[in-house]
This record gives structure tokens, C-alpha cells and sequence, in this order.
């Protein structure tokens, strides 16, 4: 299908409940690029622990499975509404949520069902939306809410669990917690202090701030945030590895210096090769952090590193996850990959006889398999719109 203009820019931030080894709250999210479609579920289960945690899980596969199947968003939240069962005790859901199909083109449905309403950000100000209201016919004190909405360049949605808008509750300063307002008040002046704030950042933030609500900063509860910002696409351009011809140097590095957005030279051979073509001289910084080699400057690139080694430490980073980045050239290139939507590889297809051994290991040898495991990765768990070239 042809290429969107706008970009579905979602990620998620999660704090455990002070003293459990797992979350009560579930976030998935998948995106179906050839389709034009984003879907998302934010789960919060009864409780907390394992407990919790298995049937949030439960309740955002179903909904996420009934949508991928192409169901319509309101038949599958009906079906799921009485399905899950209700608490005998306290006559509650075992686990309430927030989830939503949103399209390229900006056009979005969402259903909730016990879960704060979600926050519509617009032009700095809230939009509120009326709710088409649905009662179970099984669980009569059970209400779905469904709305339908199209996006504009810029706006955001925030969701979130009740551990965020519960936050401090009980004490002097938010007897009744944080509530929907604050949380609204400290998101309207996140993105005026920085209105091009990302989904990542700004959800992260947002947990950040409602644990500080809490006596001695422990979290009383699971505190989940899931932001959507609909916007123009952040591009990247990874140059990687020399081209199998030679004689086609120059157009990939004219194909290089003309790209719309951000670039980044991945391996010495490449940037030597840029710097010959385009005529710009190479400057390597004199101290390296970690130990992977220095990382290196051009004019109109944003950062250039040393090939293998730094492509295999990204992907050991981002399978091991951390809350900040290691300040290495690995941690600088996935830094700059986070913070952009559209990833272009090229991935030169030339043999490096430095690398080409058959006593090193795997990923040493063969760029390719090292590049399509971050592919699989970045746009798996980081929701990016990933397209490889082997030139």
C-alpha cells in the first residue's frame, strides 16, 4: 500500500507494585505495517502478582486475538465483556482494560471497560469525547465504553492503569489521589516544556511522577502509561557495509546524502567510502567509552561507529533491556534508532576479509543475520517501521 504520511508513535512505561516479582498490569501492542494498522491493549488485572498478572494477560490476548482476526473492535469487546468473569466478592471484573485499532490515516477506535477514561491531548488542551455506552447482558453492572474518532498531525492519547490517577492516594496532599485532573495538568505542562516530547518519554514520566506521589516513593500498586502520538515520521538511514559493486559507490552515496532525515555510518570501510565520494573528511573523537571503538564525525551525518562489533552490542543491548543505555557507541546508535519511526538499512553485500573467518563467531561473520535479528526486534518490541536494502 502506499506510503502514509503520519506515523503512530507508541510505547509504554510500567512500575511493579512495591514488594512483587511481576506485573499486575499487561501492555501488547502489535502493528501490521502492510495493513496500515496499529493494535494495542492496556490490561489491569485484579489485585496484583501472578495473580493479577495472568489474567491481564489473559484478557489483552483475547481482545488482541479477536482483533488480528479481523473481528470488528465492538463485537470482539462484547464477546470478551461476558466472557470474563466477574469477582463473587467484591462483583468487579477480574480485570478491567483499554484497547484500540488505529489506522495510518488516523482514524481510531477505541473500548474501555473499568480502566481510567483515556486523555485526548489537542492544540495543548483536552478534547472529551461521549462515549457510546454498552451494558453486558451477562454482568449488568459491567459498562463498556466505545469511541470513534479520526486523529490530526500532532495529537495524543494517553492510557493508563488506576495506579497512576489512584497515586498518593490517602495522603495529606492527594487524599483521593492524583486523579485524571493532575495526571491532565502534568501532561499538558510536559509538552509545552517539550512539545515534541516522544510516546517513550512521556510515558515514562508519567509513572515516574505518580510514584513520587507516594510515601517514600514505594508504588501501592502497579503503575502502567501507554501514549500514542500521531505525527510526522522521525527517518533514519543506516549506511552499513560496502556495496557488492564498486562501481555503484557513488550512487549509494549520493542515495546517502540526499536521504530526508536523520543518517548514521555503521562500519569503518563504509565511512571511508562516503568520505571519498562526498568529498568530506573523517574526524574521530579521542576518547572511546566502553570497550568498543570511538565513534567518529562528517558533516551531515549524525553519527558514525565502527561496523560489527557495535551492530552485535546494539543487539545485545536491546535483548537485555535496560531503563538507560549504556554511554558507548552502541548505547549512541540505539538512542538515535529509538528515536525515529521509519528505519532504512542499506547493508553493503561486499565481503569484509577482516571479518570473514570461519573460527570467529557467527555474528562476527555475516552482517546480514546480525541486521535482520535487530530488524525482528525493533519492530517487534519497539513498534518501528524497519525496511532492509542489500545493495
Amino acid at each position: 500500500m502506499p506510503e502514509q504520511s503520519f506515523f503512530v508513535d507508541i510505547d509504554s512505561y510500567q512500575q511493579k507494585k512495591d514488594g512483587q516479582n511481576t506485573y499486575g498490569d499487561y501492555i501488547k501492542s502489535q502493528r501490521y505495517t502492510d495493513e496500515g494498522r496499529l493494535l494495542a491493549v492496556l490490561s489491569d488485572g485484579l489485585g496484583s502478582g501472578i495473580k493479577a498478572n495472568i489474567l491481564a494477560t489473559m484478557t489483552s490476548t483475547m481482545i488482541l486475538r479477536f482483533l488480528e482476526e479481523g473481528k470488528d473492535i465492538l463485537k470482539a469487546s462484547e464477546v470478551i465483556m461476558n466472557s470474563l468473569p466477574v469477582c463473587q466478592v467484591r462483583k468487579i471484573s477480574y480485570a478491567t482494560f483499554s484497547a484500540f485499532e488505529c489506522m495510518d490515516d488516523g482514524n481510531i477506535r477505541i473500548v474501555e471497560e473499568g480502566n481510567p477514561d483515556f486523555i485526548h491531548i489537542r492544540n495543548g488542551k483536552v478534547l472529551e469525547h461521549e462515549p457510546r455506552v454498552i451494558t453486558s447482558k451477562k454482568f449488568t453492572n459491567r459498562h463498556m465504553h466505545l469511541y470513534k474518532f479520526k486523529l490530526e498531525p500532532e495529537d495524543r492519547l494517553i492510557f493508563c492503569s488506576d495506579g497512576v490517577t489512584q497515586a498518593g492516594m490517602g495522603t495529606d496532599e492527594y487524599k483521593l489521589g492524583w486523579r485524571r485532573e493532575g495526571l491532565i495538568k502534568f501532561v499538558e505542562d510536559e509538552i509545552s516544556r517539550n512539545p515534541t516530547i516522544s510516546s517513550s518519554h512521556l510515558a515514562c514520566e508519567i509513572v515516574k511522577e505518580a510514584i513520587r506521589k507516594e510515601p517514600g516513593r514505594k508504588a501501592k500498586d502497579d503503575v502502567s502509561a501507554l501514549i500514542l502520538y500521531f505525527r510526522q515520521p522521525r527517518k533514519l538511514l543506516i549506511f552499513t557495509g560496502p556495496p557488492y559493486r564498486q562501481d555503484r559507490d557513488a550512487e549509494y552515496s549520493k542515495i546517502f546524502a540526499d536521504f530526508d532525515g536523520r543518517k548514521a555510518i555503521v562500519g569503518g570501510t563504509t565511512a571511508n567510502l562516503i568520505s571519498r565520494e562526498l568529498g568530506r573528511e573523517i574526524t574521530t573523537e579521542k576518547y572511546n567509552k566502553g570497550m568498543l571503538p570511538a565513534c567518529s564525525h562528517m558533516e551531515g551525518v549524525d553519527l558514525i561507529t565502527e561496523g560489527i562489533l557495535t551492530l552485535t552490542k546494539v543487539l545485545e543491548y536491546l535483548n537485555e533491556g535496560y531503563d538507560r543505555w549504556p554511554d558507548d557507541a552502541a548505547g549512541r546508535l540505539i538512542e538515535l534508532l529509538l528515536d525515529s519511526d521509519v528505519i532504512e538499512f542499506m547493508i553493503g553485500s561486499k565481503l569484509n576479509q577482516a571479518h570473514y573467518d570461519p573460527d570467529l563467531p557467527l555474528e562476527l561473520e555475516i552482517r546480514k543475520n546480525v541486521v535482520k535479528q535487530l530488524e525482528k526486534i525493533l519492530s517487534g518490541r519497539y513498534i518501528k517501521k524497519v525496511n532492509l536494502k542489500f545493495i
